[in-house]
């Protein structure tokens, strides 16, 4: 259960700034799915969305790639309806098998990136052929492990507490066609 109300879900939209729209994002898809495209369209990936952030940007980004691929999930996550990260806790390992295959792993945002970091060497071990990684929105800040790369990036925002799009704001908003910051 979420740690606020609905009511209190709708006050926090209401009092959050708009930082993208929703034709803003779709045209950072059509850029990441163009560029996702020239990199993978040959070699058969298997794209997991990283439950439940990656959801969202998933089914969007998906329509856009006019190739073959085949989709599967994971579910590792920091939060669990908090704003604050804490121990990643793997809810369901990446299916179908990674082994062998050229993964693209589709998540919401890049923000510390520790929790991609953890999947990342998660499907690396498993014996994955390749991996490569989107993120809808880039966190913009130093807080970042040193080395790690988002290979396909959509958009860029501010080191603040953002929602929409398939990032949550305590377990609401998930559902929104736009990006907003909440109110500090």
């Amino acid at each position: 259960m979420a740690g606020i109300t609905p009511e209190q879900a709708l006050v926090a939209l209401q009092e959050a700034e708009l930082l993208y729209s929703s034709t803003q994002i779709g045209s950072a898809l059509d850029r990441m799915a163009a560029l996702i495209t020239a990199e993978l369209a040959k070699r058969d990936p298997l794209v997991l969305l990283v439950m439940n952030g990656g959801f969202v940007l998933g089914a969007h980004l998906l329509a856009r790639l006019h190739f073959p691929l085949r989709v599967g999930y994971l579910h590792a996550t920091r939060y669990r309806g908090h704003t604050r990260g804490g121990e990643i806790t793997w809810i369901a390992h990446p299916r179908p098998s990674v082994a062998e295959q050229v993964v693209l792993v589709v998540d919401d945002i890049f923000d510390e990136g520790d929790t991609l970091q953890s999947i990342l060497a998660e499907i690396r071990q498993a014996g994955a052929h390749a991996v490569y990684s989107a993120v809808l929105v880039n966190k913009r800040h130093d807080r970042k492990p040193a080395g790690l790369i988002v290979d396909f990036v959509g958009l860029e925002v501010p080191d603040r507490y953002v929602f929409g799009y398939g990032m949550d704001y305590q377990e609401y908003w998930r559902n929104l066609t736009a990006i907003y910051a909440a109110r500090e």
